[in-house]
């Protein structure tokens, strides 16, 4: 008699258990089908490419295809990192992504603070809008606007300066100034579309606490520091944890639409590098080694970054 009580309640659990799982896969199939279209663009886009890290470790051949191609281990490795050139563009990389960090990562953060701050609504509206257009831009676009702008011999701010007497400043063609321009530019261009983010975190803080802080007399800025800051904190440290991620990978428009020949000492980095040794060289074999060395460097800064930061602030993304 217990014996089939036992066995009793045992069925009833199962099957209560996929009578449940039933209904709620009944109740929400909405949502899981919105999850599929998302699921199948990474597994087509991001997962199915993965299959091609194998010609790394090939002689790719174009027309014998990947799997005809002879298998030659880490020989390409080992050619890759005898290439002076290499070291040249990981170093740039390295330099512009942190150059990035130091200047462009706060930007969208104060503009989000200053935005917040904004009580008139329709002032709001307009500068958000003024702020985001810059993203939508294309970067060869940007790149004919920069060289109309700061060309040394055309361009329109040498034009003024030359006007009252002073001397071009070579922006695209010193080293130095081309570094200045490049950050300003991305600054410009990246930094309102950043806000988002910060501007919906910020949404979710309670206006309580402000109004508590007015009561204890508190200033503005010691209610940013205090209270705006500390709400965005979570948000801060995941972008910032992905951006170290990045360090070891940069956009290719960028640097290969605004740099040139005389500054391609700072200017040449993996992504152009890859460029040329793949698309121009056609040595598929040795892009493929770059973008493998890119593609495990920067999950190691993942990993590394969020176990900091955890160890540090408490706050990761894993």
């Amino acid at each position: 008699m217990t014996k089939a009580k036992a066995t009793e309640a045992a069925s009833v659990k199962r099957y209560g258990g996929m009578s449940r799982r039933t209904s709620y896969m009944k109740r929400y199939w909405q949502l899981y089908a919105l999850l599929a279209l998302p699921l199948l663009y990474f597994i087509v886009f991001r997962y199915g490419p993965m299959y091609g890290v194998q010609i790394a470790f090939k002689d790719f051949n174009l027309f014998q295809g990947i799997n005809g191609s002879e298998w030659i281990g880490l020989e390409a490795f080992r050619e890759v990192f005898a290439m002076r050139d290499f070291y040249t563009t990981l170093r740039n990389t390295f330099m512009l992504n942190f150059l990035d960090l130091v200047v462009s990562f706060p930007a969208p953060i104060i503009l989000a603070i200053m935005l917040y701050e904004i009580r008139s609504a329709w002032f709001k509206r307009i500068s958000q809008t003024i702020l985001y257009i810059p993203h939508f831009i294309s970067w060869v676009i940007i790149g004919g606007i920069v060289y109309q702008l700061f060309g040394t011999q055309s361009g329109m701010i040498n034009g003024v300066l030359q006007s009252f007497g002073f001397e071009a400043v070579p922006f695209l063609t010193d080293k130095n100034s081309w570094l200045i321009t490049y950050l300003f530019t991305g600054v410009w261009q990246s930094a309102g579309w950043g806000t988002i983010l910060y501007l919906a975190a910020l949404s979710g803080v309670n206006r309580e606490l402000f109004e508590a802080a007015d009561v204890d007399g508190a200033t503005r800025l010691k209610k940013i520091w205090h209270i705006t800051l500390p709400s965005i904190k979570p948000t801060i440290v995941t972008l910032l944890i992905l951006n170290l991620g990045k360090m070891v990978s940069i956009g290719f428009d960028r640097p290969y639409i605004i740099g040139n020949t005389a500054v391609r000492e700072y200017s040449d980095v993996l992504s152009t590098f890859v460029y040329r040794i793949g698309l121009e060289a056609g040595q598929y074999t040795l892009a493929t080694v770059v973008g493998l060395f890119q593609a495990v460097v920067g999950l190691v800064f993942i990993l590394g970054s969020n176990y900091i930061s955890k160890k540090a602030t408490g706050d990761g993304i894993i």
